[in-house]
């Protein structure tokens, strides 16, 4: 049975804080725009009080959570657990996309480590949160964290991370403009 809550309880910040791997959700308004969900890793996430969470986005392929975000402000962060104890956890909230170069930005960057190809932090700023029970989700192990993303953009280095942001992060899949295109 799903519990629902206003804010981060001490045990659900522990909890999301143990988890390697957490999932982001945004859409568009139109009723025919594509839906976007993303898995996230490399320790990027972190609570910042118990009605605000964030993490920092590292530069990928496309930038539909910046641009849906930015249209909309709408955004679900999600763990399971995977572990023998089954969970699902959800946070529902109002998003803000913070860039590089920005007082919000020197302001909240204290909160993570330096990760090659940072290209903003997505913050949700809490409405609601959902626990339900994960039964179906399968148990397994954690590994490790893949370097691949943060090998990539060390061997861009800036400028060519930058290029590949103006190139291919300025608009979603629908058309819609990103921070990064102002």
């Amino acid at each position: 049975m799903a519990s629902f809550t206003t804010h981060l309880s001490e045990n659900q910040i522990t909890w999301i804080e143990q988890q390697p791997m957490y999932f982001v959700a945004t859409a568009p308004l139109q009723a025919d725009g594509h839906i976007n969900l993303s898995p996230k890793g490399l320790d990027s996430f972190r609570v910042l009080d118990e009605k605000t969470v964030a993490y920092l986005d590292i530069t990928g392929s496309g930038n539909e959570t910046s641009a849906h975000i930015h249209e909309n402000g709408r955004v679900t962060f999600m763990w399971c657990s995977f572990g023998e104890k089954p969970k699902i956890f959800r946070i529902y909230g109002k998003g803000e996309v913070v860039l590089p170069r920005t007082e919000r930005w020197q302001q909240l960057m204290p909160h993570f480590d330096e990760l090659p190809g940072a290209r903003q932090i997505i913050v949700n700023h809490i409405t609601q949160t959902q626990t339900s029970c994960g039964f179906g989700v399968p148990v397994m192990e954690f590994k490790h964290n893949r370097d691949t993303l943060t090998d990539w953009a060390e061997t861009k280095g800036a400028d060519g991370i930058q290029d590949y942001q103006q190139k291919k992060n300025n608009q979603s899949l629908d058309g819609l403009p990103t921070p990064l295109s102002f």
